[in-house]
């Protein structure tokens, strides 16, 4: 019995200590920093006076762990590391510029997260930690005073940002120092004495006024413009369906049309037919009534015009043959007399050749008296051939004649009539004429008209001395 009270005893001891154990384990939260002091911390001596001192490394700092406090000869003490929200106000700051205003502010303060930081804070708070928001006010609105005078309103203005930053490094070093840390600060609110910041955002208010104004204006000619070409699409595709429409009813009224002018037209189609083969039949008649005419009058008529040709062609072919013999013996009698003059020419200017070379053997003495008988010769020459002219034209005028006077009958197939003979026979004579002049070298018309001349002045004195010699003269001409 004795043996079982001392084993629970011995166990209650063993619980009691282990609770004793367990009770003097600390853990530190995530917002927590342990002090745990009792030990002495090491020694350091001051370079500048010698003096030998004792460091804060016998200041135990416990942050989000567990420690064991030893009893009695340690003690812990916790500090707060959660941030304080403060509102900074300061009022009637004079800016650099000397207008007075007032400031909001907001700023997030903690206790450090280093063991430095949370031994200087320990130093200085751990028994008022309340105060730690009053210390930071005031330190923050001195760096607040101070750096709103090294700025104009408009400069905190513009870049509150860089405000903030200079706010926060002028407080920085006095927080430091106390183990404290400026997490954030921000400028919430600025007021200026008077209208002041009113006036200095005039100018801006009246530009951004104008801006909207001018963009209202040209939203507004953006809207129009649009308005305009959402009518102007509009009415393009209002003309397109008009269009469209019109096509459609012009092909509904040419169908409608079609359809309508469909029977007349088959009607008029087969009144063409009707109308052509009636044409067929007017041409086949007619074509009949050619052939009647063509055997009945055309051809007979043609058959008598033909005969008449060719029996006015046999005369004409006739009338040609005897004038062609007619005028071939007129071309062979004056060949003839032509060939008789050659030769008696020849005779004579072989006789005359002949004399001439018995003349100029003779010697230059005759040749004066033959020249005189040369041009005799030369004159009775030109007299006989007038002579014989004057007595060979009756003949050749005979002879000219002679086949007219041959002839039975004479059909002359002329619009000139019976002149046409004569002028035939006239032609002839000229021909003979011509001939002869071929034949003898000498100008047979020129020649008659001088003979006619010389008988002309020959027979003049005769005719002045009384009618009885004209009268026998003419007869001896006639003869």
């Amino acid at each position: 019995m004795t043996g079982l009270i001392a084993i629970a005893g011995l166990v209650v001891l063993i619980f009691l200590l282990v609770m004793f154990v367990l009770t003097r384990i600390k853990v530190a939260g995530p917002n927590e920093a342990f002090i745990v002091t009792g030990r002495k911390g090491r020694e350091v001596t001051n370079p500048e006076t010698g003096q030998l001192t004792h460091d804060l490394s016998g200041q135990k700092v416990v942050m989000g762990a567990s420690t064991f406090v030893l009893p009695v000869v340690q003690r812990l003490a916790i500090l707060d590391l959660t941030s304080r929200q403060l509102a900074v106000s300061v009022p009637a700051a004079i800016a650099k510029n000397g207008i007075r205003c007032s400031l909001e502010a907001v700023a997030v303060v903690k206790v450090g997260g280093q063991e430095d930081s949370v031994r200087a804070a320990a130093q200085r708070f751990l028994g008022q930690q309340q105060d730690i928001d009053h210390f930071t006010k005031e330190v923050l609105a001195g760096a607040l005073r101070a750096i709103v005078g090294r700025l104009t309103v408009e400069e905190i203005i513009r870049d509150r940002a860089t405000f903030a930053a200079a706010v926060t490094e002028e407080a920085e070093s006095s927080l430091t120092n106390q183990g404290l840390v400026l997490d954030t600060f921000q400028l919430q609110d600025i007021q200026a004495e008077g209208n002041y910041l009113a006036d200095l955002g005039r100018p801006e208010a009246a530009r951004a006024q104008k801006d909207a104004a001018i963009a209202e204006a040209i939203a507004r000619r953006e809207a129009e413009q649009a308005r305009i070409l959402a009518e102007e699409e509009i009415a393009v595709a209002n003309r397109t369906l008009e269009l469209k429409r019109a096509e459609i009813q012009a092909q509904t009224d040419a169908a409608a049309a079609e359809a309508a002018a469909a029977g007349p037209l088959a009607q008029a189609a087969k009144d063409q037919d009707v109308i052509s083969a009636q044409e067929q039949v007017a041409t086949r008649r007619a074509q009949l009534k050619d052939r009647e005419l063509d055997t009945e009058i055309r051809k007979p008529a043609d058959a008598r015009r033909y005969a008449v040709e060719q029996d006015a062609e046999a005369e004409r072919s006739a009338a040609i043959a005897r004038a062609e013999a007619q005028a071939q013996e007129v071309r062979l009698q004056g060949e003839a007399q032509r060939t008789q003059r050659e030769q008696l020419a020849e005779a004579v200017r072989a006789e005359g050749q002949a004399t001439a070379d018995a003349t100029r053997a003779a010697g230059e003495a005759e040749a004066s008296a033959m020249q005189r008988k040369a041009d005799a010769y030369a004159s009775y020459g030109e007299a006989a051939i007038l002579d014989l002219l004057a007595s060979a034209l009756p003949g050749i005028v005979g002879a000219a004649a002679e086949p007219m006077g041959n002839i039975d009958k004479l059909t002359v197939i002329s619009t000139e009539g019976a002149s046409d003979v004569t002028r035939q026979v006239t032609s002839t004579v000229a021909q003979g004429m011509q001939v002869a002049g071929d034949l003898t070298g000498f100008d047979v018309p020129q020649l008659l008209a001088a003979l006619v001349a010389r008988r002309a002045d020959a027979a003049a004195p005769s005719t002045s001395g009384g009618s009885g010699t004209a009268t026998a003269e003419g007869s001896a001409g006639g003869g």
